[in-house]
Order: C-alpha cells, then structure tokens, then sequence
C-alpha cells in the first residue's frame, strides 16, 4: 500500500509503506471528526518482518554496553521534550485529554522522567539481581530475554505508549529491542514518539531493529505476534477481552505475557471515618471518579459502606455532585459504547441507578454521570457480574448491613490494582480495620488508606498490578523501577564459567557503576574476595 496519505511503518530501521489491504482513521473524540491521514493495518508479512529485524538486534544488544543503552533512553527523553508542543497538540485531538495540566504539565514530564529512571537503572546494573557463589563457581543473573512486543493503551498516550512508556522504557533498559503496537485511539502520537526512537537509535549506532512500530494487525495475526518463537515477552494494557485472548496464545507457545487488565479498585469508608471528616471524603470521592471522565485504570469504581444515616447522607450528596459536575469527553465511541453496556450489565443484575445511566451529556463522545447502588446482599447474591468495570465516570456503591457482612463482600472480591480503606483518626474503626485490611490486602496490589488510588507514583517502592484479572500475574509491577524491568528478563546462570567469558556484572571486579551484587550471602559493591 503506497498511497501518499497513509502512513508508513517503522520496520528494521526503516518507515517503510506498510503491507497492507486495509486501513483506518482515527476520530477526535470531542468534535467526532476524523482527523488527517488513514494508518494500515499490517499483514502478518510485516508482523514476520518486524520479528527477523528484532531477533537480530536482540542478538546484537547482547554485545552493548549498559551505558550505551542508558545513552540512548536520555537522549529519547531529551528529544520527547524538545517535540512536546507538537506532541501535546497531536495527543489533545487523537483523545480529547486537556494539554494542561494533564498532557504538558503531567504525562509528558513523567514520560521522560520514566526513561531517565530507566536508563539510570541499565547504567547501574543492580536491578539484574548478581549472584555469586564463590566455593561452588556458580553465578547467575537477569538477562535480556529477547524481542518484546508493546501493546499500548487508549488512556494514557504518553505515560503508558507502546514507543515510549513504562513497559518500553524497562524492556529496552533490560537490554531488549521493542515491537510497538500503537494504540488505534492515538496513532499520529505514537508515530511521533516513534520518530523520536528512530532517530536517538540512529544516533546512538544501535542496531536498526531497536525500535519497530506496526499501527494494527487482525486479531488472528496478533495472537500469532505474541507466541512466535522469537518473541521473548510481551507486555499489554487493555481490555480483559483481547488481553485474554493474547494470554491463552502466549500461554499455549510458553510466552511470558504481562498484562493490566480490569479493575474496580474496591474503596472501603468506614463508619468513624464517615462522621469524622465527611465532606472531605465526598469530595475525594467524587473529584477521583469524574477526574478525566474516569478513564483511570485505578478509578474507584466501587464504594463500600456501612448502612445506616450517615450512609444514606453520603448517597446524596455524591448524587447531589454527580448530578451538577461537568460531564467529561470519552477517549473514543467505543468507550461510550463499552461504559453503555457495563451499566446495563449493573442494571440487569440488580443495580439502581441514583442518578445518570444515559449517553451523551458532554461535548462529543461522552456518558452522563453515573451512580449506581445495591446492597450488601444484593451484591453478595450476584458478587461476579456485579464487579463488571465500568471504565468511565461511574461508580457502584454497596451497602453492607455491618462489618461481618463487609468482610463476607471482600471475600467475593476479585484481583484489583488497588483497595482503600478510610478509618477515622481516633481508633473507633481500629477493630473493624483489623478484621477488613488482611482481606482487602489478599485482593489488590496496593492497600491505600485515607486517600482514593487515583494517582500512581513513579516510585521505586510502587506496585502497579496485583491478582487476575487485574493482571495476568501477582508478582511484577507495570510502574517502578527497578521492578519493572524483571518482566522481560530471563535468569541465566554460569557454572564454572572462564572467567574472561562472564558477563562483567558477574566478574570478580566490580563493574562500573558499582552495582549491588549478591557475593557469598552478602550484599556488597566491592570486589569478590579471595577465599
């Protein structure tokens, strides 16, 4: 496909046309316009292509250093800054998102900080967790794992883009090349951040298939993408559909997948919290729900209280501020469509709606605000299709008749990123806390208290997963680093090894940077001892 106004893909260092029969538009959500120029959906030709230029340059990056990679994430997050007016304008019109604060002021900064911290990560080699055994001669530790395929999500189109958030910063700071797969609600951004890749490569003598972007592929190909047998991981923010679908073939060829899937982010607000401080928490509530139409992977999209007057108040100021907030702008229809039918998935179960529960209300694709309610044992009745997410600006409040019946509804709870409780500050809710916290924490990556999970810090001491379906395993974050980077690494062991043939982080002297290294049960940044 060779027409002027489709855009090219970015394959073995070359933006080359696509092989390709069918292509797409993108729509500005808040105006519902198509914007300039049509993007392809790739064959699996290109897909095979992509795949032999990564396998080479996963063989290639075995013999970089870690500075040079390091080299290459800080001048990549140099260049997204000197293109950020254009990639603030682009990203503005491919999602509606507002440029500031959110685009300019937030994502972009944390996007560059995200490749800093990375690349100051590969320079210090600590996160590959040195092993050494010295009387047995046996060493071990993380490696590159090989190609890493991206897939990217529609809500945040920088922080988390295929070519430039956090799964790309940690699988090139591991010493992998990257197969990106643009989001189709933000195609133009990515291409920009691609540009950017291509050219910090360039510069940086990398091997050509360092960074590769392919737009869309069917479904059929993508499955076969993500268990190829020369892909070593992938990573994969999205729908709990698709993702599944990508997981059970990567499953089948014994691919690790990382994936974010749904959450509902269980909030919990205890009664002494409720009397102590409660116009605060209706505030909380409400702000970290309709923030950015609630298109927050960490959106508190269920509330669990204790019946009683102070309840029934809380219900009514939350609908009293639901009802008059400014109803935001979805990232696409097909989010309108999928809020549209999570609600009436909600309803048909039992669901009452307190206010919303319509589309439209906003400007372009949009869902009027929307809270919904049941009780304790209506929840408890139908537990799963009641935990249906509702990715958007609605939350479903339970009511429990009392803590032994809200210890029985975190029983039934699935995996989520995040569980909150709010306490009150003079021990009154010590003991329901005690007898809530241990079950909420079994559920969730992050136990928060006091405060709703909206936010999610680029913390080195961050979990951002937690159990199925919130992810596809508890054990790996998708944000902090060093963390992070374990996803697409491989434990590899040397057992009496020469020793000019070791990797230097496991030579006897100690490697530049000074990393942390695991030396006979001790942790130390020396050199290894004679026995």
């Amino acid at each position: 496909m060779t027409e002027k106004n489709v855009h090219p893909v970015l394959i073995a260092g070359q933006w080359r046309p696509a092989d390709a029969t069918q292509t797409f538009v993108v729509e500005n959500p808040a105006t519902r316009e198509p914007l300039p120029g049509e993007y392809p959906i790739s064959s699996w030709r290109d897909c095979d292509d992509a795949l032999k230029a990564s396998a080479a340059a996963a063989v290639a990056l075995r013999d970089t250093s870690r500075q040079r990679i390091a080299e290459f994430l800080e001048n990549y997050a140099a260049r997204i800054e000197a293109r950020r007016e254009e990639l603030v304008e682009l990203a503005h019109a491919e999602s509606a998102l507002p440029k500031s604060p959110r685009l300019a002021d937030v994502e972009l900064p944390r996007t560059a900080s995200q490749l800093r911290q990375a690349a100051a990560a590969a320079r210090e080699g600590s996160w590959a967790l040195p092993t050494i055994d010295t009387a047995n001669n046996i060493r071990s530790m993380l490696s590159a794992i090989g190609p890493v395929i991206v897939f990217g999500p529609n809500n945040f189109p920088f922080a988390f883009n295929s070519v430039a958030g956090g799964d790309f910063a940690a699988a090139i700071a591991a010493g992998n090349p990257v197969i990106a797969k643009a989001n189709s609600s933000h195609p133009g951004t990515t291409r920009l951040f691609a540009e950017e890749a291509h050219a910090a490569a360039h510069a940086a003598q990398m091997p050509p298939g360092l960074v590769q972007l392919l737009y869309r592929t069917g479904h059929a190909d993508g499955e076969r993408l993500v268990s190829d047998p020369r892909v070593g991981a992938t990573g994969y923010t999205g729908s709990r559909g698709a993702g599944l679908k990508l997981k059970a073939a990567a499953d089948a060829a014994g691919k690790p997948i990382y994936l974010e899937l749904s959450s509902v982010n269980p909030v919990v607000i205890l009664p002494g919290a409720l009397e102590e401080r409660f116009d605060d928490i209706v505030g909380q509530f409400c702000t970290s729900c309709l923030m950015g139409a609630g298109q927050f992977c960490t959106n508190p999209g269920l509330i669990l209280l204790i019946k009683g007057s102070t309840t029934e108040k809380f219900i009514t100021a939350a609908i009293e501020r639901f009802s008059h907030a400014a109803v935001g702008t979805l990232l696409s229809q097909n989010v309108e469509s999928a809020l549209g039918k999570a609600i009436a998935t909600l309803r048909t179960a039992g669901a009452r709606i307190f206010t919303g529960g319509t589309s439209g209300g906003g400007q372009g694709y949009s869902y009027s605000n929307t809270l919904l309610g049941v009780t304790g044992e209506q929840f408890l009745a139908k537990s799963e299709v009641l935990q249906t997410e509702a990715f958007g600006n609605a939350s479903l409040i339970v009511i429990a008749d009392d803590i032994p019946q809200a210890a029985q509804i975190i029983d039934t709870f699935e995996g989520n990123l995040t569980g909150c409780i709010y306490s009150d500050t003079t021990g009154n809710d010590d003991a329901a806390y005690d007898k809530l916290a241990p079950r909420l924490l079994a559920k969730v990556g992050r136990l928060l208290n006091d405060k709703m999970p909206t936010g999610v810090a680029v913390s080195p001491a961050m979990h951002h997963g937690g159990p199925y379906p919130a992810t596809g395993h508890p054990g790996f974050t998708a944000v902090g680093i060093p963390a992070a980077l374990r996803r697409f690494a491989a434990l590899e062991c040397f057992d009496g090894v020469r020793p000019h043939r070791l990797p230097p982080l496991l030579a006897d002297a100690a490697p530049s940077g000074k990393p942390w290294r695991l030396i006979d049960g001790e942790w130390t940044r020396g050199d290894v001892r004679p026995k």
